[in-house]
Order: structure tokens, then C-alpha cells, then sequence
């Protein structure tokens, strides 16, 4: 059976890690790469990686979406604040009969999606690992890395083709496991995502800093009761247990710095409604609230605009 042909739409601590890899196993994988085009092209990419370090430098580039072929599978990585590039982005790489798979943070991005491009040619998933992009071309990936996915729509095909994903995935080193819940998975990387990401912006702390402070725990533990209380609300049944273990696996976790946080010290924006300001809507229509998560979010804002009108006197 012939491989599966990628995309990558967001060539970064995500898409960069995952295309590196399938790239090394064989498959056909273009890189829309913009900042570190020239980069790529002539040096290809340096991973670091705990599942073992490589170099990949005969790639398959390009600096516009325009110029990308047709793929039978374009993954999404880019952070939600680009969304809006989207109509412009997906249809070469998806072509006639290409799906995408969705590897963004938050909640409600697989919906948006399927309006433009149908139910039928959607997948989403969530990412459950720490990297960063800390050159051009360079990907520093220290701890976990599984992706857990499925098709917005459960049909045979889909889940057929879910599954045939998830095969190649592992086969090329990493760590996937295809879900036919993905309300579910969404719901719980938010338990992580919520607090850790939104504390690490508002604290100032990495997760060693944060995960080390009983006062701080407390807190973290209060919003992922919070989120738990309002995935169960939006229909997600996941075990309480997994309140303590999401505290338990950033104990274990090697120290890092969140997204939204280098995000935030680097004056990008945040993705402050996919993760958290979605969520606190669905929670609110299911007749759920989170005021501590609402808390944090207005913190955030507040931090948000403020950097925002700082970084325009400059």
C-alpha cells in the first residue's frame, strides 16, 4: 500500500517536528516555510529530540502556499491567531480530495474548518508534547510527543482513514492513538492547557517554577476542577482521577517554558480565545461557570493589550 503524501501548514515546534519525521521515513512532505525559508532550503532541518537526534537536508520547501502541491494530508499547525489565513492557505496542499488534520490548540477549531472545506475532510488532534523552535530550521523537542486524533466525522471512511494515519505515524517514531471522541481529547489537553499555559503568562513561571509552589498547585488544581467540571457539562466524560494525574505528569515533566508564555515574552499574540475564551463560552452555554478561568483570561487580556500598545510606541 502506497504512503500517504503531507503538507505541513506551519512549519514550527509542531509541524516541523512531526514533517521532519515523516520526511525521514519516506514520505512525500512540503514545509510552507516563510521566516526561515532560505534557512531550510539550503541547510535543511536540525531536530533534537529525546526519541533521537537528526538531520534532515533534503527538503521539500516553499516559501508560499501558492507553489504547494496537492497532498492527501496537510497538517495544521499553526497557532489559532492565524486562523483567518486559512482561505488562502489550504487549497493547493488539499487540492481536490486532500483532508486536513488539525493540530491546534483550544476548542471549536475543527467547527470553523469544516464550514470552508466539509465535515468529511476534517481531522483534529491534540499534541501532548514539549518543543520549541529555537533557530531557523532548529527543533528542540525534550519531552512526551504524543498525538492523539480523529476524524470530526465518525464515519467508516473516516475512521478508516484515521487509522490509516495513525499507522504511518507510528511507524515513523511517533507516538499516535486514534480517538473517535474528539470532544473528549479536546477537553482534556485542556485541563493542562488552561492553567499551565494561562499561569505561566500570569506568574511569570515555568512549569518547574509553578508545579514547585503548593500555593500555586492549589490554584492549578482549582481551574483544572474548573475545566473538568465543564468538559463533563459539554458532554466529555473524563475520570476525575485525571485531575490529580494532570499535576502529577507536569511534576514528572522536564522543566519548560509553555507556548503562550514565549509567545507573550516575544510580543506575538496569544491564543487566548481558542484556549481559553472558547471554552469558557461553551462551559456558560452548557450552564456551567468558571470564575477562576474567567479570572485568568481577563488577566491575560488585560496583559495582552498592554503589550500590544507598548509594542506600538516602539
Amino acid at each position: 500500500m502506497s504512503k500517504l503524501s503531507y503538507a505541513i501548514i506551519g512549519s514550527g515546534a509542531v509541524g516541523g517536528l512531526y514533517g521532519a519525521m515523516l520526511a525521514r521515513a519516506g514520505h512525500d512532505v512540503h514545509f510552507l516555510c516563510r521566516s526561515d525559508y532560505e534557512h531550510i532550503r539550503q541547510h535543511g532541518w536540525n531536530i533534537e529530540s529525546h526519541w533521537g537526534d537528526f538531520q534532515l537536508t533534503d527538503v521539500n520547501v516553499y516559501r508560499s502556499a501558492d507553489d504547494l502541491p496537492p497532498c492527501d494530508v496537510t497538517i495544521l499547525a499553526l497557532k489559532t491567531v492565524k486562523n483567518h489565513l486559512l482561505s488562502g492557505l489550504l487549497p493547493k496542499p488539499m487540492g481536490q480530495s486532500g483532508v486536513v488534520l488539525v493540530l491546534q490548540n483550544g476548542l471549536g477549531v475543527e467547527a470553523s474548518l469544516a464550514e470552508h472545506v466539509g465535515v468529511e475532510r476534517v481531522f483534529g488532534g491534540c499534541c501532548f508534547l514539549c518543543s520549541n523552535k529555537v533557530g531557523p530550521g532548529h527543533i528542540r523537542h525534550i519531552d512526551y510527543g504524543r498525538i492523539v486524533f480523529g476524524p470530526y466525522s465518525n464515519s467508516d471512511s473516516r475512521l478508516d482513514l484515521a487509522a490509516k494515519i495513525g499507522d504511518e505515524l507510528n511507524a515513523a517514531g511517533i507516538e499516535a492513538q486514534c480517538s473517535d471522541d474528539l470532544n473528549l481529547v479536546r477537553w482534556r489537553k485542556l485541563m493542562w492547557n488552561i492553567p499551565f499555559n494561562g499561569l505561566s503568562v500570569a506568574l511569570d513561571a515555568s512549569t518547574d517554577k509553578m508545579i514547585g509552589d503548593d500555593n500555586c498547585v492549589d490554584l492549578v488544581r482549582d481551574i483544572i476542577t474548573e475545566v473538568h467540571r465543564a468538559a463533563t457539562a459539554c458532554g466529555a466524560t473524563i475520570d476525575t482521577s485525571w485531575i490529580e494525574k494532570t499535576i502529577d505528569h507536569t511534576r514528572s515533566m522536564v522543566p519548560y517554558d509553555s507556548s503562550m508564555r514565549l509567545d507573550f515574552l516575544a510580543g506575538r499574540e496569544m491564543e487566548l480565545q481558542a484556549i481559553l475564551a472558547n471554552p469558557i463560552a461553551a462551559a456558560k452555554r452548557a450552564g456551567v461557570s468558571m470564575p477562576k478561568t474567567e479570572m485568568l483570561y481577563q488577566t491575560l487580556r488585560f496583559m495582552q493589550n498592554r503589550s500590544n500598545k507598548e509594542g506600538s510606541k516602539k
